[in-house]
């Protein structure tokens, strides 16, 4: 099962691949979203780059574990995350349409390495589209919120 969407950012490749990448403004986010936020890897933020992150959902704690196993700048973002036996690689791609106009495309292919992951998947097939479109929904409001801030700076 793989989920995907793309969204046309008005703004060149360069800078929508580095707000990709300030990963201190994503850790903020999910902070004041109550999660606890650790990063470790190397201080470039390329290939090695982990995270560690626990917050609670559903009323129980979670931890995920998150690592960026491919970096080619401008184009390409990939990253693994583990958690409860569920394996998701995502995979950020970048195109120039224009000089000041980039698509992004976003892909999410979750794994299950156990039952009770299995179990989820199985849950994510079965109302498919509304989650979907809340994934569609949700790239898009970033896309734009990327393109807001660009537009502000500059």
């Amino acid at each position: 099962m793989q989920f995907s969407t793309r969204e046309d950012i008005e703004a060149p490749i360069e800078q929508v691949f580095a707000e990709l990448t300030r990963y201190d403004t994503l850790e903020r986010a999910a902070m004041q979203r109550g999660a606890e936020v650790t990063r470790g890897g190397p201080e470039g933020g390329g290939p090695g780059t982990t995270w560690d992150v626990r917050f609670r959902f559903r009323g129980r704690p979670r931890e995920v574990q998150l690592e960026i196993t491919g970096y080619e700048p401008p184009h390409r973002l990939r990253c693994d995350s583990r958690s409860d036996g569920l394996h998701v690689a995502v995979e950020v791609e970048l195109i120039a349409l224009a000089r000041h106009r980039t698509r992004l495309s976003l892909t999410l292919t979750p794994e299950a390495e156990t039952l009770s992951a299995r179990l989820l998947l199985q849950s994510l097939k079965l109302a498919r589209g509304r989650v979907t479109r809340k994934f569609e929904t949700r790239v898009s409001e970033y896309a734009r919120e990327m393109e807001e801030r660009l537009k502000a700076t500059g």
